[in-house]
């Protein structure tokens, strides 16, 4: 005969297992309903991990629109900026895994682990890739006073006067500081860091001579360059961008590691039945791939994309080693 206490024991172990048993009864209904539910069957919400107003919202609310039209149901777009795009990208790995929302976010997404401890996110793991929508290239420019026009010519000057010039980017932790600390690595120049809230006082700055070279994004940039108040240099990217056909990649220049392009993507939590995945990947690739969708992309100063969920997924984890290893090998950590 069993004593009390284990009597005890024995109902316990027998109630937690009944209620794993009905938890894991509830997720599989769950799973099965997912999987026999029409979709999109109710409105579905994309957030964007930063502020309204920006590239990205434009993006999110010109697709958000389009598939509207297509799939008769409302898309919301909701705005979490936050903790370098972290607050709004934690909020969308903890949604429900059924589809309807949705995160559209940039290159912060494989940088963020190596630049703050404890995200509380794997931005791979918890995460599947639907498509890439874009590309958004960095350029070094500068001031119109500025002597040198090309990276060599730069190089040089900034050499020749150590500890003279500062560089511009558009905020501590961004693709343009972590670019600006690589170049200063490999080309060993001595040259401070100018932290811009943003990249329009950044490109005010770089117009009017306070900073004389700024690492800044092209569609940012763009009116100032036509304008000829800034002198593109160098840009970002495996290859050169058909925006700015005429600017040599680093590469070109003899620098390595500048090769992962900024890109914007759609992300899903991980678990969403795959089907719908697809189905939301080929309606997103079409969408960005409609003529007047695509100008009004370009407009924004990006060029389109629009890939398969798999060719996405393997941009991510390819530019999150690349980005890690420099990260790591330029010393940027933020708290």
């Amino acid at each position: 005969m069993l004593n009390r206490t284990a009597a005890h024991g024995v109902r316990l172990r027998a109630f937690l297992l009944g209620g794993l048993l009905c938890a894991v009864t509830a997720d599989v209904a769950m799973a099965a309903d997912i999987d026999t539910e029409p979709y999109p069957a109710r409105p579905l919400t994309i957030v964007v991990p930063s502020v309204a107003g920006n590239v990205n919202d434009a993006v999110a609310r010109l697709i958000g629109h389009e598939l509207t039209k297509t799939w008769s149901q409302p898309v919301i777009v909701e705005n979490k900026p936050g903790a370098g795009t972290t607050t709004g990208t934690k909020y969308v790995a903890r949604a429900p895994k059924d589809g309807y929302t949705m995160l559209l976010t940039f290159t912060a997404h494989v940088q963020n682990p190596s630049l703050y401890q404890r995200i509380g996110y794997d931005p791979i793991a918890d995460f599947t890739a639907v498509s890439e929508v874009a590309i958004s290239s960095i350029i070094l420019a500068v001031s119109p006073d500025f002597p040198a026009r090309t990276l060599p010519e730069l190089v040089a000057l900034v050499k020749a006067n150590p500890g003279k010039y500062a560089y511009g980017s558009y905020g501590t932790g961004t693709t343009g500081h972590i670019l600006g600390e690589l170049l200063k690595r490999e080309a060993r120049l001595d040259m401070d860091h100018v932290a811009y809230k943003g990249g329009a006082p950044l490109a005010t700055d770089l117009a009017a001579g306070h900073v004389k070279i700024g690492l800044i994004a092209v569609g940012t940039a763009m009116p100032l360059l036509q304008g000829g108040k800034l002198v593109p240099v160098a840009i970002a990217g495996a290859q050169r961008s058909s925006l700015l056909p005429k600017v040599p990649t680093f590469r070109e220049a003899g620098f390595k590691g500048f090769e992962p392009d900024a890109w914007m993507g759609l992300l899903v939590p991980a678990g969403v039945p795959r089907a719908r995945v697809e189905a939301l990947s080929r309606e997103v690739a079409r969408i960005v791939r409609m003529p007047e969708v695509a100008k009004k992309m370009r407009d924004l100063n990006l060029e389109p994309v629009g890939s398969s969920p798999d060719a996405f997924a393997a941009v991510m984890k390819s530019d999150r080693d690349k980005w890690s290893r420099i990260i790591r090998d330029v010393g940027i950590t933020l708290e």
